[in-house]
């Protein structure tokens, strides 16, 4: 959206309404993960968009905006990669959050995950404080969100929606234990994250979905719906790209079984990619469930209670999320855009 110097929340797609909706907290979000998109990119130079005054732009929406906690953690994770210095109101609202012990303790495994990312990336690039702040948030996943027996990841570290948690809450934990682990050379981490991609893949499903809503304590699938073309394309390749590097079995192959799911691969034998916008569908959704997510609520809530675990099959029919997000962008670029060893994946003939 030139005129507002941002990424928009959402692109629809085969729609008589505009179709860029704009939501300012979250247009900065989603602004700020395209950046750090870019930082992957060699011809983020040759961009229409002047990146550092982007990245300004947004930084000063820090306390103005209702920005969710983990935006922060991305402003932080961003600027690192791209070599900006932080501006100072982003600092003074990351102080804030750190001394408000309320707020710390009502923080998501998105929220820890994107911060402790954050804080390993400032570390890199410029040292001091914010190894103690990633030291906190690599902590905090250690020891309030990692279940010791499953590998999962709680939502949170309390209340009732502590033991559901999403895909998003996997892959942002696992992703902050390794770059914590590769930058501090921290066996823990490694392992631990290992782990985590391990329960991951044998929980994969049988198209190579990553299933959307988990049970931690039962280290099940409660809900696989909805599946999201992110997930596939940028998500799931982000830690299973490090997961290679480390040697987990079957990372290599969960990775390109998850991208082919786009190629119409899937429980719907559709591609999800739309090649004149170069934009995905967002995602594959149970029939009657575009709107509402309480029956998505009571599934999860019914399988945890009765021990289930869901299956990609399990469904009366599915349909299109007709939609995509910038983010979603973003994943896929920071995922390959450095990537050359993937060509059946990247020079796919349905990206000619």
């Amino acid at each position: 959206m030139p005129e507002l110097g941002r990424y928009s929340y959402r692109h629809r797609l085969d729609s008589q309404q505009p179709p860029n909706e704009s939501l300012p907290e979250l247009d900065t979000f989603y602004t700020l993960n395209v950046l750090l998109g870019c930082s992957q990119i060699q011809t983020a130079k040759e961009l229409s968009i002047d990146i550092p005054a982007v990245y300004q732009s947004c930084c000063d929406e820090a306390g103005k905006l209702r920005w969710r906690t983990y935006t922060y953690g991305m402003a932080l994770w961003a600027g690192a990669k791209l070599g900006f210095a932080p501006p100072a109101k982003l600092i003074d609202e990351v102080n804030n959050l750190l001394g408000n012990q309320r707020r710390l303790q009502t923080l998501t495994a998105q929220d820890v995950g994107m911060l402790a990312s954050g804080a390993v990336a400032m570390t890199i690039a410029e040292g001091g404080r914010w190894r103690a702040l990633a030291d906190l948030f690599a902590d905090r996943i250690r020891y309030l969100h990692h279940h010791k027996q499953t590998n999962l990841y709680f939502n949170s570290g309390a209340g009732l929606r502590r033991s559901f948690s999403s895909f998003a809450s996997q892959v942002y934990s696992i992703l902050a234990l390794y770059h914590y682990g590769e930058a501090f050379d921290c066996d823990w981490a490694l392992q631990m994250a290992n782990r985590s991609v391990s329960r991951l893949i044998a929980l994969q499903g049988r198209h190579g979905e990553w299933g959307w809503f988990y049970y931690a304590p039962g280290g099940r699938v409660v809900d696989f719906y909805e599946v999201y073309s992110v997930h596939q394309h940028g998500m799931a390749p982000a830690f299973l790209h490090h997961a290679v590097a480390h040697g987990v079995p079957g990372a290599r192959d969960a990775l390109i079984k998850g991208f082919r799911w786009l190629f119409g691969d899937n429980e719907m034998a559709l591609p999800m990619l739309r090649p004149k916008e170069h934009m995905f569908y967002r995602s594959q959704v149970r029939q009657g469930e575009l709107r509402s997510t309480l029956p998505r609520m009571r599934r999860s809530i019914f399988n945890a209670l009765s021990n289930r675990t869901d299956t990609a099959q399990r469904h009366h029919g599915l349909v299109l999320r007709r939609e995509c997000r910038s983010y979603e962008l973003a994943w896929i670029l920071w995922s390959f855009g450095a990537q050359t060893g993937y060509p059946e994946l990247t020079s796919h003939p349905d990206f000619r």
